[in-house]
């Protein structure tokens, strides 16, 4: 059926203007973790979120965490969730997802994360990014959902996956558009999530007037760091065997253990070619990582070294840098009464930004 010559101009309107809101993306890629290479000198506000699934790795620190310690010495507004309404697009035990909420707490406040400079939060408890999601998802179509990365890998090749796994990019982009941030630190393999959040924004716009920024990348120049036993993939929690990581809580002793097993090859000289030595590549990476040292400047030292005896010098380097992290957890993990104000505080900081945010979406929307 034809449509009528008002609702067709409408329709090209709208084409018309995403085409040229999404190109090029709004992706800043920072060094050294500053967000000071945009050109205009405004306020900011930043905002990130991990899942509590587990105590972080060395790999969430050196890759995320440690960047979001650097960010809020900037002067920006910095919003930091522990985004426990994601987590559960897979199965999760209660009891343990209320143990995991309270360790994040404790490892990002270890890890730098200052509740005077950052608000530090408990996503469910703000329910506006629940309904914000909702509105946001009036406008997202199932097509756009499908072609993003995540939800092929997860859902398998015959696309079984839970309604949350599939609609959970939205609820990320209500995440950061609750805040209307400005800039959001991300991996690149969050770069598309962005562009949903980016796109939705624009619809937003289009349809209710212009109200939402379009959020920015901050893509730091972090190092990434590689599974210790399959080091052509990344270092993750969900991987089935705990040698592959390193846990921000793992002892000294299980540091070096875990180093000794790492998989290397049979060529006992320190270099670094991620190419066709991924794995000593990745000792050289991690190291580089906890001393500041460049890759050159580690093979140098390291020369003459087999790299069975070098793996005993990366766990010290990585031991020096993280053991005093890891001590700090242990003690804020003792005291759950300090985690509950942080979190409580925090959600009402979160809170008084999104009932604003809010209230203002229900008035351009008509739901007021």
């Amino acid at each position: 059926m034809a449509l009528p010559m008002k609702s067709f101009s409408r329709v090209c309107g709208l084409l018309k203007f995403l085409s040229s809101s999404r190109l090029p993306r709004q992706v800043i890629c920072c060094n050294n973790s500053t967000v000071s290479s945009a050109k205009d000198d405004s306020p900011r506000t930043i905002f990130s979120g991990i899942q509590p699934t587990g105590i972080p790795h060395i790999g969430n620190y050196l890759g995320a965490l440690q960047q979001w310690g650097q960010l809020q010495e900037e002067g920006h507004r910095v919003i930091y969730s522990i985004v426990d309404m994601h987590s559960i697009t897979v199965p999760q035990d209660p009891a343990q997802l209320r143990e995991n909420i309270f360790d994040m707490t404790a490892c990002l406040l270890a890890c730098g994360i200052d509740p005077d400079k950052s608000i530090l939060f408990q996503q469910s408890s703000v329910s506006q990014h629940a309904e914000l999601a909702w509105v946001l998802g009036c406008k997202a179509t199932m097509a756009r959902l499908k072609h993003l990365p995540q939800w092929k890998a997860k859902s398998g090749s015959k696309e079984e996956g839970g309604v949350g796994l599939f609609t959970y990019p939205i609820l990320q982009a209500a995440d950061i558009l609750l805040y209307k941030a400005s800039h959001v630190p991300i991996g690149v393999d969050q770069v598309q999530h962005l562009q949903l959040a980016q796109d939705l924004a624009t619809t937003f716009n289009y349809h209710y007037g212009q109200y939402f920024p379009l959020p920015k990348a901050i893509l730091g120049e972090t190092k990434k760091v590689q599974s210790l036993r399959k080091p052509n993939s990344k270092m993750s929690k969900s991987e089935a065997d705990p040698k592959s990581r390193i846990d921000l809580t793992d002892p000294p002793d299980v540091v070096r253990e875990k180093m000794k097993k790492a998989i290397t090859d049979f060529n006992s000289s320190v270099t670094y070619d991620p190419d066709t030595r991924p794995g000593v590549s990745n000792l050289v990476r991690i190291h580089s990582a906890c001393t500041g040292l460049s890759y050159d400047e580690i093979c140098r030292q390291n020369e003459g070294i087999e790299t069975a005896k070098y793996k005993f010098v990366v766990a010290d380097a990585v031991i020096a840098k993280m053991d005093p992290i890891r001590t700090e957890i242990l003690r804020l993990q003792k005291d759950r009464g300090f985690l509950e104000g942080v979190l409580r505080e925090g959600a009402r900081k979160a809170r008084d930004i999104a009932e604003k945010t809010y209230s203002d979406v229900k008035k351009l929307v008509g739901f007021s």
